[in-house]
């Protein structure tokens, strides 16, 4: 019997649940498959979201040959044989096939070099599926001939929803009567992964199909998901918990908690460019200018494991853990773009200061176009207080320093300078 997640896939765009942004009535998806016209396209999203879901939908929608190839298990050779396979299908009017690749950052260079001529061609048009940031993992050629869509973390509602899909549309599910009493187990064990969440659902009703009333709630789902751990543990399962509890640990500053996630993910078999890109990302976020060197150290610990790998690889890695951990904590700098942001948003395009703007001609600066504007360096301390900000803006501050480690010093300098104009 095939597992329940395969049972009840979704076969039309009416079924699909979720990525309302890209296959809703209106949404860019369904318009291009309503044409007839797609283009190569990554899908890129979490475990779990409907990537290979939407690209069989598309497929099937457009009846277009169909060929996937997973990255784990496919090399340059197989690639070669299905793009032929895809041209012999190619004749009079008849649309190209679609070529599926899941996984597809786990593809090298050359593995990916080697479907360039077929879709810059027509021969294919690929479909590519990955949880990873396609601009590091995917090459620029080839990254160039395709439109990339963001598949979105489901909400609690769709999860939802896909639980009374199931229960009412599935040849086993639908013969019993099946009590909801609790789901609130079952959606935090899915992490939001549908195949997670029907894979618990099809545990809780395998040990309860000889009764006559199939009974789901938080007990009954633990119980079940813990007889049945294997299920959950296997490679890349784990893969949000592990690098979540990881951050947090060098967040918490503890080194020995960050050391053993950083090894639970070395010895599972986790992408170690994955974990370095996550350290840097935390060394900017939550070492941040309490310690610019973390920063750095993050990004040589990445360059080193890209040319050694694994396993020496897993010395710099644990040396920048640690580093991290280790260090004092400042989030200023992530919180003082997020408002920054945040401000852009709301207030728009504000009119720059014209002592700001740039006066190349005549005409801008007989609009005052840098009038007034003094070169910080012809003043002592190479400082002058000038207005930088918008008109409306002036006197906010984004930026807010902390008093951890070096960033002290930051917050002496800015009150020196600008304690009127932004309170410091």
């Amino acid at each position: 019997m095939r597992p329940l997640a395969e049972r009840v896939r979704p076969k039309t765009l009416e079924e699909y649940i979720g990525q309302e942004h890209l296959v809703g009535p209106e949404a860019v998806l369904t318009k291009s498959v309503e044409s007839g016209h797609i283009p190569s396209m990554i899908f890129w999203g979490p475990p779990g979201v409907g990537k290979t879901t939407l690209a069989n939908i598309i497929s099937t929608t457009l009846t277009r040959p169909f060929f996937t190839l997973s990255a784990i298990n496919s090399g340059v050779k197989d690639i070669r044989e299905t793009i032929a396979k895809a041209e012999k299908q190619l004749f009079f009017d008849r649309p190209n096939p679609i070529l599926f690749i899941d996984e597809i950052h786990r593809f090298s260079k050359s593995q990916q070099d080697s479907l360039l001529g077929a879709v810059e061609k027509g021969i294919i048009t690929l479909i590519g599926a990955t949880t990873e940031n396609p601009s590091f993992e995917v090459i620029s050629a080839l990254l160039s001939r395709c439109q990339v869509y963001i598949l979105e973390q489901l909400t609690k509602e769709h999860l939802e929803k896909a639980i009374d899909r199931a229960i009412e549309k599935d040849e086993m599910l639908s013969k019993k009567k099946i009590k909801l009493e609790q789901t609130d187990a079952l959606l935090r064990y899915s992490g939001g992964d549908v195949r997670k969440l029907l894979n618990g659902l099809e545990l809780v009703f395998t040990q309860q199909q000889e009764s006559d009333e199939v009974i789901v709630n938080d007990e009954l789902v633990k119980n079940a998901i813990q007889a049945n751990m294997a299920i959950y543990d296997k490679s890349g399962e784990m893969h949000y918990d592990i690098i979540s509890a990881f951050i947090k640990s060098i967040r918490g500053s503890d080194p020995n908690a960050a050391v053993y996630y950083l090894a639970r993910m070395i010895e599972g078999g986790e992408d170690p460019k994955f974990i370095c890109r996550r350290m840097i990302i935390s060394a900017a976020e939550d070492v941040g200018l309490a310690n610019p060197n973390a920063l750095l150290l993050a990004t040589s610990c990445f360059d080193a494991v890209t040319k050694i790998g694994l396993p020496e690889g897993r010395i710099p890695m644990s040396e920048t853990a640690i580093y991290l951990a280790t260090s004092p904590k400042s989030n200023s700098a992530y919180l003082a773009i997020k408002a920054a942001q945040s401000e852009v948003r709301q207030s728009g395009n504000l009119s720059i200061p014209l002592h700001l703007r740039n006066a190349p001609t005549k005409l801008m600066k007989s609009l005052d176009y840098g009038r007034d504007y003094k070169y910080a360096h012809d003043h002592a301390g190479a400082f002058v207080n000038l207005e930088y900000l918008p008109e409306e803006l002036s006197g906010t501050p984004f930026y807010h320093p902390k008093q951890e480690g070096g960033e002290r010093k930051i917050s002496e300098q800015l009150k020196a300078l600008w304690k009127e104009k932004y309170g410091y």
